[in-house]
């Protein structure tokens, strides 16, 4: 790495000390200061960082750094969340207060887009997100503005999470009757993916390469032959803040694109179609090449992750 870089490395690493000594990670102005402090940091794209390849004691803060940024995610979207429930009149009119509400409209949009250009039109009916969290922005903006038609599952194993996300949605005569939460692990669902046209993966579903290969394995067991599993990812110093998913750990799938951003936005994501047979007609392509998989990268298009979460609305 070049001085620069070492440098870049150092102030993710100090900054992490800073907010491992933290009381809290609960939305307050100490933790909003830090982890803006983060985010920017680890924002702007540089290829040349591979975190794969840095040492023991980097790798150990940055496996920390990843956990410490979930829990602090989900304190912000339960604060939010809590804050939106409290209205009296429908919650979903009011989603502008969330500080990222305009990057979940610019995902919606740009994984709409990718959707579409990879199904070749096709609008899938039943769609499962898993890990949506108390605050289910990407269900809601593809449920609202992009798939008006489309049944949402949204899976978190947290009960508190899908209590606030369906109250969330309760108010709203058309998304209560498309949106549906289960409490429930992933893990413990089997036949029951055999019925969504795609699944999304949440970026903090799976902290860690094990266990994010051993869900995305799980997912591949048993979703139908032809769906498609959408991915979160990160590229270059984002890493720092989200796990990497790389194409060679989708055995079973074919990778259809990839998107690295390349402004403001954290995530990458990646869009793959389960391998099989599909009305007596073979999807059995070429395995997974980590080397010749094609890259979507457009600098004016942003991404941001989070989820969508469980218990159904009668």
């Amino acid at each position: 790495m070049s001085c620069q870089e070492e440098q870049l490395v150092k102030t993710i690493c100090d900054l992490y000390e800073k907010i491992s000594n933290l009381e809290s990670l609960k939305p307050s102005q100490d933790v909003n200061i830090l982890f803006t402090q983060l985010v920017t940091t680890c924002i702007p794209p540089n290829p040349n960082i591979d975190v794969t390849k840095m040492c023991e004691k980097v790798q150990e803060i940055r496996t920390k750094l990843i956990k410490t940024c979930g829990i602090a995610e989900g304190y912000l979207e339960h604060h939010f969340s809590s804050i939106l429930t409290s209205f009296q009149d429908n919650p979903l009119n009011h989603l502008n207060i969330f500080p990222y509400y305009n990057n979940y409209l610019k995902l919606g949009k740009l994984e709409f887009d990718l959707l579409t250009q990879n199904l070749n039109g096709f609008v899938p009916k039943t769609i499962a997100f898993v890990g949506s969290g108390p605050l289910p922005l990407t269900s809601i903006v593809l449920a609202s503005f992009h798939l008006k038609d489309t049944i949402f599952h949204n899976f978190d194993i947290d009960p508190s999470a899908n209590s606030l996300a369906s109250l969330l949605v309760s108010s709203d005569p058309d998304i209560s009757q498309r949106m549906f939460f289960h409490t429930v692990d992933i893990m413990d669902v089997t036949e029951n993916l055999k019925s969504f046209d795609v699944v999304f993966l949440a970026a903090l579903v799976g902290m860690n390469k094990e266990d994010k290969v051993k869900v995305i394995e799980h997912l591949q067991k048993h979703m139908a032959p032809g769906a498609v599993l959408m991915l979160r990812s990160a590229h270059g110093p984002r890493a720092f803040l989200y796990p990497i998913v790389e194409p060679c750990d989708l055995q079973g799938f074919e990778v259809l694109s990839i998107y690295h951003p390349t402004d403001d936005v954290i995530n990458s994501v990646v869009i793959s179609r389960k391998l099989g047979i599909v009305g007596g007609i073979s999807c059995l392509l070429k395995p997974c090449n980590c080397s010749k998989i094609h890259a979507i990268m457009n600098k004016n298009r942003m991404i941001d992750e989070f989820g969508a979460r469980e218990e159904q609305l009668s």
